[in-house]
């Protein structure tokens, strides 16, 4: 496997640590438990009934230690992120903090989002600031708090400066700055770098990580939502990783026992990568819902959502497998292509949605109906294609809604309010440019984006898409 290392990157705004300092260590192992699920289970309520989201998550993150929540999309990261803090309610069992069950947002955690979150009308320290506002303390004490909190992390000289002003790394400081200055015992983090430049990403964990070795991180404890394998192993002490078919639950907790900070290229790091790899993209092992049948539930837009890849990125993945005989080692396939698996695996998990292939012990293998379409001329391909886009729910439900529409029409917001309920707002529009890419290139339905509109398509329609 191919891990591009880049190591050493220090922007000239890097974390300020001027000394180290020892991290508090609890008296007994009991005291180390900051946070804790038993049983948790979260469902949101559908047109069907009750749609679960998480089921039976048993969960301790303790004090002095990095967890990352990894799985693909989909499988409940953000929603048991969510949970942990307290902002969306358990549907059965707990979550305790500090021994005690939540009853509302939990007082120990601080949230770092993925968009930044970030307020345009407020400067730097207006929004760093808003956090100890919201607790209750006097304009010094705010301005002193916040003037630390933007040296430690890198934004002294930009405190006057409007979001607007800032790059998108510099953006990101801001929302740590904000989460850092109310020194939460347990600091969630959200797929904070994921908005980033692939540089830019790189230092940022770099420095981060930096700070918390050195025992300058005013927090006790990180959990991270990444669906970034390396990322993962890059940060984490321990990795959670979910499954979803048919909803979240923990696959297996793997223990990262490595030196930081950790080099990509050494065998141990890339073992570790390879077994998580395995771990998140294997089958499950037993998909009985509770009280349900063995089998998957009948898919529907939240419990199977689109991978984001495009037409484009699955033919060319399909046709790769064709020329190497239809079978390879997935991990070798992404070696060859100078890249990490991660970058393939929405591809992967598109084939597999679709029944053009299968993988198992990494071992990624066309079905004779992925032979087909990889094989194919355009149009032949196009017709395969939009035969086996009907096992994706959310294409099926676009083009079956428009079908029972008698103008063959519908807005986009209606998809939007379907998803909401399920997805984060990013979620949601990655989810319809997926479906839209994917009913387009298989001439179900068109896309107005001046009217935010679908519609079926005529004959003259579909040309005018292509």
């Amino acid at each position: 496997m191919l891990t591009a290392s880049l190591r050493g990157l220090r922007g000239p705004y890097a974390l300020r640590h001027p000394r180290p300092l020892p991290r508090p260590v609890p008296q007994s192992p009991a005291d180390r438990v900051l946070l804790w699920t038993k049983g948790l289970t979260k469902s949101y309520a559908g047109a069907d009934g009750e749609l679960p989201v998480l089921s039976g998550i048993d969960l301790r993150i303790r004090d002095g230690e990095v967890v990352a929540l990894l799985g693909k999309s989909g499988c409940g990261k953000s929603t048991l992120l969510r949970c942990l803090a307290g902002l969306l309610p358990a549907s059965s069992g707990t979550v305790s903090y500090r021994g005690e069950p939540l009853k509302g947002a939990n007082p120990g955690t601080a949230m770092v989002f993925q968009t930044f979150a970030l307020l345009p009308w407020l400067t730097v320290r207006q929004n760093v600031e808003l956090g100890l506002e919201a607790k209750g303390l006097g304009p010094a004490e705010r301005a002193d708090a916040a003037r630390r909190a933007i040296d430690l992390i890198g934004l002294d000289g930009f405190e006057s400066a409007y979001p607007k002003e800032l790059s998108g790394g510099m953006r990101q400081r801001v929302g740590f700055a904000r989460a850092l200055v109310v020194e939460p015992d347990v600091l969630m983090m959200d797929e904070p770098f994921s908005a980033l430049d692939v540089l830019t990403a790189e230092n940022l964990r770099g420095e981060l990580m930096e700070l918390w070795e050195s025992g300058q991180f005013p927090t006790r404890a990180i959990v991270l939502v990444t669906h970034n394998i390396e990322e993962a192993v890059l940060l984490a002490d321990r990795i959670v990783v979910l499954g979803s078919r048919p909803y979240g639950t923990v696959r297996e907790i793997v223990e990262v026992d490595l030196d930081r900070p950790r080099d990509r290229r050494t065998p141990a790091f890339e073992q570790i990568v390879d077994h998580v790899y395995r771990t998140m993209t294997g089958r499950e092992k037993e998909t009985r819902a509770p009280g349900g049948s063995p089998a998957l539930e009948r898919r529907t837009p939240a419990n199977t959502p689109l991978p984001p890849a495009g037409v484009d990125g699955l033919s060319g993945l399909a046709e790769l497998v064709l020329h190497r005989g239809g079978r390879c080692d997935l991990a070798d396939l992404a070696d060859g292509l100078g890249l990490a698996v991660d970058d393939v695996v929405p591809q992967v998990d598109a084939l597999d949605l679709l029944g053009f292939a299968r993988l198992s012990d990494g071992e990624l293998e066309l079905t004779p109906a992925g032979t087909a379409f990889a094989s194919a001329d355009v149009q032949e391909s196009k017709r395969i294609f939009g035969t086996a886009v009907w096992h994706a729910p959310l294409v099926k439900l676009i083009a079956g809604s428009l079908r029972q529409n008698p103008r063959g029409r519908q807005r986009a917001g209606f998809f939007r309010d379907v998803l909401a309920h399920h997805f984060t707002s990013e979620q949601v529009q990655r989810q319809l440019d997926t479906a839209t890419d994917w009913g387009r290139y298989a001439e179900l339905f068109g896309y107005d984006a001046d009217r935010a509109e679908y519609r079926l398509l005529t004959g003259t329609d579909a040309q005018l898409e292509e």
